[in-house]
């Protein structure tokens, strides 16, 4: 792991969800034997973590697809915290993902109109949701990066199904967790944003806003799984760099002449 600091833009030009961001942090360096050894260190039962290169729109990028063997029982909140303060994980990887869980399981239970320790849903208790987060939560720590600007989210309009139901786009789970959050209408009729990719943000995101002033490092693509079509890449990308003041990039020119036979009246003009 990098001892230097480094700050970290999530550029969200089509949306994120949980596995872009994973896959652009491998695109970013995260070794794939690190986050396979992390993840081992979770009691989740028999699963497939396969990553790929795929070429978006001409852009290369990393994708992460995760399939489970076997049956796997639905999860509640309390659930997930055992898995997690039962594994050898750091503790900084322990209670930062337990608080991207809660913020997630918060969202769902106001929207199903619940409480928090009674639900339990698909989208947290999933293995992939478990690896998206805590492979993610891991692979920023290994890069040592201790500063995360988000870019404003883009939100589409139409539906999506799921284990619900039919739901309006943005999710309404997407909606309640993004409260306080730049966010912009888009005219894509597909999910951009899932519950996973909003809470990352929302949990892990210093400031929403512009790219921050940095000396950039690298930058990663993690690739979605549905294509937007030529005219947009459903990609997320991730920037790293080392953070600068702009102060010390400032240039200051001078411009001098000499005035010689000219009429003290004219200077002023």
């Amino acid at each position: 792991m990098t001892a230097r600091s480094r700050i970290a833009y999530a550029d969200c030009f089509s949306g994120v969800s949980g596995d872009m961001f994973l896959g652009a942090l491998l695109h970013c360096g995260l070794p794939e034997h690190f986050l396979r050894q992390e993840l081992a260190k979770l009691n989740i039962g028999e699963y497939s973590l396969t990553i790929t290169s795929p070429t978006v729109c001409g852009i290369g990028s990393c994708k992460v697809d995760i399939e489970t063997h076997g049956r796997h029982n639905l999860r509640h909140l309390q659930t997930i915290r055992d898995i997690l303060e039962q594994s050898s994980l750091d503790d900084h990887i322990i209670s930062t993902s337990l608080e991207i869980f809660t913020e997630i399981a918060r969202a769902e239970a106001k929207v199903h109109n619940t409480e928090i320790d009674k639900i339990h849903f698909h989208e947290v208790g999933a293995v992939d949701t478990i690896i998206d987060i805590v492979g993610t939560v891991a692979g920023l720590h290994y890069l040592g990066v201790d500063r995360l600007i988000a870019a404003p989210i883009p939100c589409p309009r139409g539906f999506v199904k799921c284990a619900h139901g039919t739901l309006p786009l943005p999710a309404p789970a997407v909606l309640e967790i993004l409260a306080d959050v730049p966010c912009y209408g888009v005219k894509v009729e597909q999910e951009l944003v899932t519950p996973t990719g909003a809470a990352l943000l929302k949990v892990l995101a210093n400031d929403f806003g512009s790219m921050p002033p940095m000396i950039i490092d690298i930058n990663g693509y993690g690739a979605g799984s549905h294509s937007l079509g030529n005219d947009q890449p459903n990609l997320f990308r991730l920037i790293l760099g080392t953070p600068v003041n702009t102060e010390e990039y400032q240039q200051v020119e001078v411009i001098e002449t000499n005035l010689d036979d000219c009429s003290p009246e004219l200077f002023p003009y």
